[in-house]
């Protein structure tokens, strides 16, 4: 059993200071982009900010991300589930701020998201148990075994299998180029 004081928090040991200096996002040649983002996603986050400074890696990245996230058939629960558990394994502080309210949305709870803090499964269905050993071994290890990957195969389809995958993936990429860059938190 942990108790709130054995509960790791991701924080942001450095100071607020990102490796490079945010682009002008009203320059002509990130401008129209800039605005389409703020269109789409409510506002500028830093990574998104940060991305300006290649906008058609802010434009691919834009669409990847916009797939994922929104035109997923993916429950929403498993994949706020693994973004989560991806923030905490890779030390990515930024992520797990930015995704906490979207997780509590999708209907994880305070103690489960608290939970993968501690690698603490019991409290979850065997789906998400499934779910979260194979997003651990795809981001600590990158090859999957059959152990890891059969029980996911015995409650997700195909489709979802390959969202899951692409998302576990993708948040990867999310949090390495955040702390990379050290991006301030939003």
């Amino acid at each position: 059993m942990t108790t709130k004081a054995d509960v790791f928090i991701p924080i942001n040991p450095r100071p607020p200071m990102a490796r490079i200096a945010y682009p002008d996002t009203h320059s002509p040649d990130i401008a129209p982009l800039a605005t389409r983002i703020v269109a789409e996603r409510g506002k500028l986050l830093n990574l998104y900010s940060m991305l300006l400074h290649s906008p058609p890696v802010a434009e691919g990245w834009l669409a990847f991300l916009t797939a994922i996230r929104q035109k997923s058939s993916l429950p929403a629960r498993i994949r706020e589930l693994v973004i989560m558990r991806i923030a905490v394994v890779n030390g990515a502080a930024y992520e797990f701020q930015q995704h906490r309210p979207i997780a509590l949305a999708a209907g994880l709870s305070e103690a489960q998201i608290d939970a993968l803090q501690v690698d603490d499964l019991e409290g979850l269905e065997d789906t998400d148990r499934a779910v979260l050993c194979y997003c651990d071994m795809m981001t600590k290890n990158v090859h999957v075994t059959d152990e890891v990957f059969d029980p996911v195969k015995r409650y997700l389809g195909e489709r979802e299998i390959v969202e899951l995958t692409a998302t576990i993936a993708a948040y990867n990429m999310v949090s390495r180029f955040l702390e990379a860059l050290q991006v301030d938190h939003d």
